[in-house]
């Protein structure tokens, strides 16, 4: 299997963003997005996935930080389609629970190749570290619809917002790390029976 990495940038009128990723890596971590929770949140999926991510995101943070976070992850969708490449020879389906002391959530990932995205996550709180919840559902849109993946978050439980969210990042990092091994066993074919995805 070739090296499976990507470079994209993105430019608008209202953010600038760079990404780079090594979906065979070892957790490095370079980021940079003026959301300084988002960045915490980032540095948990390269950690637990395996994943270097190499992000740097200048945005219009003077309105708030909706721009920065929704483009960033159509950014890294796109980043993860070019890398993933044909995914033949991928397992295709990952997931993960993720406790963190009284929090517990569960992710469930498909490189389907359709974009598909159920986010249950009953925050206690609208913000945490000065960062809007809500735009965590911007972040994973983008994200499912430029990599086109099928995604399933469910925070099961948790009373801290800050464990809420950390445990759904980690999971989200585990259930990559899962979904884009490479099985042995499926060498060089596409993990679909339609022959393609």
């Amino acid at each position: 299997m070739s090296d499976r990495i990507a470079s994209v940038e993105r430019n608008t009128l209202e953010t600038q963003i760079k990404v780079s990723i090594n979906l065979d890596g070892t957790g490095k971590f370079n980021c940079f997005t003026g959301v300084p929770f988002l960045d915490h949140m980032l540095e948990q999926v390269a950690r637990h996935g395996l994943i270097d991510l190499d992000i740097h995101a200048v945005g219009d943070l003077h309105i708030d930080a909706h721009h920065t976070v929704e483009d960033l992850g159509i950014t890294l969708g796109q980043a993860f389609e070019i890398a993933v490449g044909d995914k033949k020879g991928i397992k295709r389906y990952g997931h993960a629970y993720v406790p963190l002391d009284e929090a517990l959530s569960r992710v469930v990932i498909d490189f389907s190749g359709r974009p598909g995205l159920e986010m249950h996550v009953p925050f206690t709180r609208a913000s945490v570290g000065g960062f809007d919840v809500d735009l965590f559902s911007e972040f994973f849109h983008g994200f499912i619809n430029h990599a086109k993946v099928t995604l399933h978050l469910d925070n099961l439980r948790g009373k801290n917002t800050h464990h809420q969210a950390e445990t759904i990042f980690k999971a989200f990092g585990r259930a990559l790390r899962m979904a884009l091994e490479v099985d042995e066993r499926m060498a060089g074919q596409m993990p679909s029976t339609k022959g393609c995805l």
